[in-house]
């Protein structure tokens, strides 16, 4: 019978890409971990969305690069080249414009919103806020071993991506985007 458990991360320890053993506090695995947790909300938007919604399959080509973004930050930076799991050269171009096809959607914010107003809404500000956890983990690592840029450009368009989703979904269900405050720059141009 094969087992899931192997027993080897008892002593806090685990392995990263190329078999070096760290500890499970490393900040790499914390930024895998959010990583991974990110992964997951990216999943339970899919799974909020009807199959063949029109953004399924970007959204699931989200979740194949985080996979290979996880893989490439379980690997040292000098080992980087060596990893089979690459990303695509344009990654960050493709995202950069969907997000402008979903914006140009929208209405121009003008004011600080309130997460929330729909359970999809809701959701997709779960995943950015992962997705900000995320980048702020991955910035820590940088500051110890090179993150290569468009890794760090992707994790932080992932959260621009998930905000105007949520406006999105505001505005095309009708239901009204919650108000805290007035962008303070449009007040004082008044």
């Amino acid at each position: 019978m094969n087992r899931i458990y192997t027993r080897t991360g008892d002593k806090g320890a685990t392995a990263i890409h190329g078999g070096l053993r760290v500890p499970k506090t490393d900040i790499r695995i914390e930024a895998n971990g959010t990583l991974d947790e990110l992964n997951v909300a990216v999943g339970a938007l899919r799974t909020s969305l009807a199959s063949d919604h029109m953004w399924q399959p970007k959204l699931r080509e989200i979740q194949v690069n985080l996979m290979s973004l996880m893989s490439l930050v379980a690997t040292l930076d000098e080992q980087r080249a060596n990893n089979p799991n690459q990303l695509p050269d344009n990654l960050v171009g493709e995202l950069e414009r969907w997000i402008d096809d979903i914006n140009s959607q929208c209405t121009p914010p003008d004011s600080f919103i309130l997460p929330g107003g729909t359970q999809l809404a809701t959701v997709m500000q779960q995943a950015r806020v992962t997705a900000r956890r995320a980048e702020r983990n991955l910035w820590h690592l940088n500051d110890l071993d090179p993150v290569p840029e468009n890794i760090l450009q992707y994790v932080n368009r992932l959260s621009d991506l998930f905000f105007i989703m949520a406006r999105y979904e505001l505005q095309h269900s009708g239901c009204s985007e919650e108000v805290w405050r007035e962008f303070g720059y449009k007040r004082k141009l008044k």
